[in-house]
C-alpha cells in the first residue's frame, strides 16, 4: 500500500474529491463498495459522485454552502458526501433519529441552505421548515412512498434524487477545493449547552484515514465492514475513508443486528470491523457457536475495550484494537495489532504530530501514572477539527493555555501509553450514541407541567449508561410518567428518551443553586430496581415509535 502522503498531489489540493480521483485511476474496477445486493468499483464510484457534484452546482449549490442530511446507511450518502466535497460544499450530517425542537436546531444552528433526506424522513422536516433557511430539498427513494400531502406542504419543493444522476461524468478542476476548506461539520453532544457542530477541514479527513491505514497495515486484500451509521465520525473517519487509502473493500450494512451479524462477517469475507460500547457486549453474550471463528476477520476495534477482549479474541479468533479519538479533535492515540499484549486495555501510543498530555484543573502536567484530564495538541495545520461552529465562547474554553481539553480523565503510563478513566464532562452514552443531559432536560422542560429536571447517567444490565430523570413538576400541576415519556419521544432522538423516571419534590442544589446530579445519580443508583422503569412498563420506544 503506498502511502498517501507520498502521491503526487500537492498538500494545499489534498482533498477528499482528489484522493478519490487518484484512487479511482490507480484501482479502475477494483471493489471499494459494498451494500447488500449492489456494489461499486472505484472507478464507478468516482464517475457518479461526479455526475452528482456538476448536477448539484447546477442547482446553485456552491463552495462553501452546508448541506444538512437525513439518510440511513446507503451508496447514496457517502456517494453524495463526496460529489459536496468536489465542490467545496460543506456536509452536514443528521442523526435519522432526530425530530421535533432538535431537528430544528440542528438545521437553523447549522445554516444549512439544502436538505438531502430519505423519502420517509422528510416528513419530520415539515414541522421545522418555518425555522431554518434550507432552500432544496433533495428526496432519496428509500422504499417508503412520499404522501401527496406532505409533498405539497414543503414550500421549498422536491428534488429527486435520481434526476441528478444525468450530470456530465468529467472530472471537475482538481483545484476548486483545498486542505484547509471545511468538508463536514458534524455535531457532538453538548454538555453545558447544546450540541456543537465541528468544523472538520478535508485535511483532517485524508490524514486521518491515511494515518488509520498505516497504523492498523490493512491491505488492498482487505474487506472492511460497518454497520454504524454513516453520519456518525467512527464509520466514516475509521472504517469508510481508511477502506478508500488502503484501496481496499469497503461493506456497509443498513443497521447492527447482532444475530445477523457474524452471517454478514463471514458472507462478505470481512476482514476488519469497529465495535462501539454495548455492541461488543451485546455479541459476547450471544451462545457460543461451533461457526465463532469461522470468519476471515483478523481485527476488530473496540472503543472502549472491555474486560473480557482477551477472551473474545480467543472466542472468534481475531485480534482487538482501539483508538482514543474525538469528532472534537481528531484521533490521537493508536493501539494497533503490534502493540504489546500486556498494554490490552489501553488506548494506545500517540500519533505521528500529535501530543498527549495530563493536565489538572489548573492545566499542570501530571507525572505518569498519574490521571488527570486528557488534552491535546497537533503540530500540522488542518489536520485537526478547527472549533465549534458559530461558538466562539465554546471554541476558546476548550482550546485554552494552546490544549485542546476533552474533558476525558485518563493517565499515561512510563512507556507512554494512555489509559481511559471516566468522563469528565456530563455527557451519557447509550447504546454507542452520545446523548447531552442539557437537551434531554430543555426538551423536558418544555412540558408546562415541569418546573426543573435533572438528567443523568445510571448503569444499566449491559454495564453501560441509561438515561435517568429527575423531575419537579410545578405546584398544583400533575404528570404522569408515561406522558412524560410520550412527550419525550415526541421531541427527542428514541435513544434519548429516559428510561428512569423519578418525580422529586425539589432537585438538591448547592448555595449557588446548581443542581447537585452526583447526590442524585448516587442514590438513583442505590435504589434503581425500585425506581420506575420504561421498560419494565413495557414501552417500547425506537426509531419506527412516531
Amino acid at each position: 500500500m503506498e502511502r498517501l502522503r507520498d502521491v503526487e498531489i500537492p498538500t494545499e489540493n489534498r482533498t477528499l474529491g482528489n484522493i478519490l480521483c487518484h484512487k479511482a485511476e490507480k484501482n479502475g474496477e477494483r471493489i471499494f463498495l459494498r451494500f447488500l445486493d449492489r456494489s461499486y468499483s472505484y472507478k464507478a464510484f468516482h464517475e457518479i459522485s461526479n455526475r452528482l457534484a456538476h448536477s448539484l452546482a447546477d442547482l446553485g449549490i456552491e463552495k462553501g454552502q452546508h448541506v444538512a442530511f437525513m439518510m440511513d446507511n446507503k451508496p447514496e450518502l457517502l456517494l453524495l458526501y463526496f460529489a459536496l466535497a468536489k465542490i467545496g460544499a460543506v456536509s452536514v450530517p443528521v442523526n435519522t433519529a432526530a425530530k421535533g425542537e432538535l431537528l430544528a436546531y440542528y438545521l437553523t444552528q447549522s445554516d444549512c441552505t439544502a436538505l438531502i433526506a430519505d423519502s420517509g424522513l422528510v416528513e419530520r422536516f415539515v414541522i421545522a421548515q418555518d425555522q431554518c433557511t434550507i432552500n432544496k430539498v433533495i428526496v432519496v427513494d428509500d422504499g417508503r412512498p412520499l404522501a401527496n400531502e406532505i409533498k405539497s406542504s414543503i414550500s421549498t419543493g422536491i428534488i429527486e434524487y435520481n434526476s441528478l444522476l444525468g450530470g456530465s461524468d468529467e472530472d471537475l478542476p482538481g483545484d476548486i477545493v483545498r486542505n484547509r476548506d471545511l468538508a463536514f461539520l458534524l455535531y457532538t453532544s453538548g454538555t453545558t449547552g447544546p450540541s456543537k457542530g465541528n468544523m472538520e477541514p478535508h485535511e483532517m479527513m485524508v490524514s486521518g484515514a491515511i494515518d488509520y491505514a498505516e497504523y492498523f497495515g490493512y491491505q488492498p486484500e482487505d474487506v472492511l465492514y460497518t454497520c454504524l451509521p454513516l453520519f456518525h465520525g467512527n464509520a466514516l473517519n475509521t472504517c469508510a475513508l481508511p477502506a478508500m487509502m488502503a484501496d481496499a473493500t469497503l461493506v456497509v450494512s443498513p443497521r447492527f443486528s447482532a444475530r445477523a451479524f457474524w452471517q454478514e462477517v463471514r458472507d462478505y469475507g470481512v476482514t476488519q470491523f469497529n465495535l462501539l460500547g454495548a455492541m461488543a457486549n451485546i455479541l459476547w453474550a450471544q451462545p457460543k457457536s461451533p461457526l465463532d471463528s469461522e470468519n476471515k476477520a483478523r481485527m476488530c476495534m473496540m472503543v472502549p475495550v472491555p474486560d473480557f477482549a482477551r477472551e473474545f479474541e480467543e472466542r472468534y479468533g481475531l485480534k482487538i484494537t482501539s483508538v482514543y479519538a474525538l469528532t472534537d479533535f481528531g484521533g490521537a492515540t493508536f493501539l494497533g495489532p503490534k502493540h504489546p499484549p500486556e498494554k490490552w486495555k489501553s488506548a494506545g501510543q500517540v500519533r505521528e504530530n500529535m501530543t498527549v498530555a495530563i493536565m489538572d484543573d489548573d492545566d499542570r502536567l501530571q507525572p505518569a501514572g498519574t490521571p488527570g484530564e486528557i488534552c491535546l495538541r497537533c503540530d500540522v495545520p488542518w489536520m485537526t477539527a478547527q472549533g465549534y461552529y458559530k461558538k466562539p465562547e465554546a471554541t476558546a474554553e476548550a482550546r485554552r493555555n494552546l490544549w485542546f481539553h476533552t474533558g476525558d480523565r485518563g493517565y499515561l503510563d512510563k512507556d507512554g501509553f494512555l489509559y481511559f478513566v471516566d468522563r469528565k464532562k456530563d455527557a451519557i452514552r447509550r447504546r454507542g450514541e452520545n446523548i447531552s443531559s442539557y437537551e434531554v432536560e430543555q426538551i423536558i422542560l418544555g412540558h408546562l407541567a415541569v418546573e426543573d429536571v435533572a438528567a443523568y447517567a445510571v448503569s444499566s444490565e449491559m454495564s453501560e449508561d441509561e438515561v435517568m430523570v429527575s423531575v419537579e413538576c410545578k405546584k398544583g400541576r400533575d404528570l404522569s410518567h408515561e406522558e412524560l415519556i410520550r412527550h419525550c419521544a415526541s421531541n427527542m432522538a428514541y435513544f434519548m428518551v429516559p428510561r428512569y423516571v423519578e418525580f422529586v419534590p425539589a432537585l438538591p442544589r448547592t448555595m449557588t443553586e446548581k443542581v447537585e446530579k452526583y447526590k442524585l445519580k448516587q442514590s438513583a443508583q442505590e435504589r434503581l430496581d425500585n425506581i420506575w422503569d420504561r421498560e419494565a412498563a413495557g414501552i417500547v420506544v425506537n426509531r419506527h415509535t412516531n
